[in-house]
């Protein structure tokens, strides 16, 4: 084997070890795309903001002089109603806001659901 071939051999050999690493590293290693970072980064924040806010609901919550009322009446609800009482109730909307959050309602639900249980 000349010199021409082994520099062929090896250059096929890198492009195969290059395909072999990118595959294992992507499917096994946790390797991510850019748009699938930001995207995964967006979603975590996203989370992250509506657990922090989750709390805020249920204390205005418990502010209201008739919550023992007001969590049978949601506790009776199917479980995709629930975020839209806890919405129109106004414990969803965080002070400074003017508009509840969907996502911070579902939580809240889920969390008052769970009280006293």
């Amino acid at each position: 084997m000349n010199w021409k071939e082994k520099m062929k051999l090896l250059a096929w050999g890198a492009v195969g070890g290059a395909i072999v690493l990118a595959i294992i590293g992507f499917a096994f290693g946790g390797w991510v795309t850019g748009g699938t970072a930001q995207r995964m980064a967006k979603e975590m924040a996203h989370e992250a903001v509506v657990d922090r806010l989750a709390p805020i609901c249920v204390a205005q919550f418990q502010q209201d002089p008739n919550k023992e009322e007001r969590l049978k009446e949601l506790k009776k609800l199917d479980s995709w109603k629930r975020g839209d009482y806890v919405k129109e109730k106004g414990w969803a909307t965080i002070p400074g806001e003017k508009e509840p959050d969907s996502s911070v309602a579902d939580e809240c639900a889920n969390r008052l659901v769970e009280l006293e249980k």
